[in-house]
């Protein structure tokens, strides 16, 4: 695959305001067994998660795939918000309250009490200044958290999440629309799972232990035992690659390559038109043998994937 340069500089210009994320929603846990509860069932560690501060996790099947990612947030002792992508809450919800049994946590659908919305560039700089991504800062009751940058044309674009009670007034800047937004979440190269792609990946098909989204130390939680194997004994073979193409994609969308043109290799995660019209920019999970072979979307004559580099680095299996 070629290698061209992410973007045009005249892209940074579109990359600074709010936008609203409506595809977004929020479940409260609260209760005196809420960090410990969510603790047992997610990827990254909860107890040890400071009042005011969040941290990105997975929660999994019992075979390690992924059935949601979410965006922990820990508002009080007793209360964490999770914040993922609105068309897996319900079904996220029901699963969880499931395994809360004697447990002393009340698990909600909260996103009709909080605001959220999506800042780039200076609007995000402006809370955060340059805060390592998870980190979150408090403000009166609202919350503004580190997301990773955009990365574009070697230049970083800072992205946060910013969450409020609905009473909060909404933070000031350019208005951005959610297709913006959602380019800006394909050029960071991390994002929150999405029904489409439900069970597909187990964390690090998604680069979830290169972006602080699994703690190897902790305690069980379901899935364990193959996210572990697979980073410790050296059988992962997919990864989340940064790519362009000339055509529209979709998540789900098998990825194709003409090495072997018969068996799907990869699977697009996110998918955005680049502001400019220039074509389209995708997140894809697949193999690290087809990534280098050449990626086509659809079928193996289909448009071919130009390979862009990650704006982070992965880390090295164990």
């Amino acid at each position: 695959m070629n290698t061209p340069a992410n973007t045009s500089p005249a892209h940074h210009l579109a990359l600074n305001g709010v936008s609203a994320l409506p595809h977004w929603g929020v479940i409260q846990a609260q209760g005196e067994d809420a960090a410990d509860f969510l603790h047992k069932q997610l990827s990254n560690d909860v107890l040890l998660l400071p009042v005011g501060q969040s941290r990105l996790a997975a929660f999994c099947s019992a075979k390690g795939r992924m059935q949601a990612s979410l965006i922990v947030v820990k508002t009080a002792p007793d209360t964490i918000l999770l914040v993922l992508s609105l068309d897996l809450l319900a079904q996220t919800l029901k699963r969880l309250s499931m395994f809360v049994l004697r447990a002393k946590v009340k698990m909600t659908d909260a996103t009709g009490q909080w605001q959220l919305r999506g800042l780039l560039g200076d609007r995000a700089k402006v809370l955060l200044g340059d805060a390592a991504p998870w980190h979150t800062v408090e403000m009166a009751g609202a919350y503004a958290v580190a997301l990773y940058p955009s990365v574009l044309s070697n230049v970083q674009v800072p992205r946060a999440l910013w969450l409020a009670p609905i009473s909060k007034a909404l933070p000031e800047g350019p208005e951005l629309s959610s297709e913006v937004w959602q380019w800006a979440e394909v050029m960071s190269g991390v994002t929150l799972l999405t029904q489409p792609v439900f069970e597909a990946f187990v964390p690090q098909m998604l680069n979830y232990e290169s972006v602080g989204g699994v703690n190897f130390k902790k305690g069980c939680y379901p899935g364990q035992e193959v996210v572990a194997r697979s980073q410790f004994r050296g059988t992962l073979k997919r990864r989340t690659a940064l790519v362009h193409s000339p055509v529209s994609l979709t998540p789900g969308q098998d990825v194709f390559t003409p090495a072997d043109p018969e068996q799907a290799c990869a699977t697009v995660v996110l998918s955005a038109a680049r502001p400019d019209g220039q074509g389209f920019d995708a997140l894809v999970s697949g193999t690290l043998e087809s990534m280098q072979k050449g990626w086509h979307a659809g079928t193996a004559e289909g448009a071919a994937l130009e390979l862009l580099p990650l704006p982070y680095a992965l880390l090295a299996d164990i």
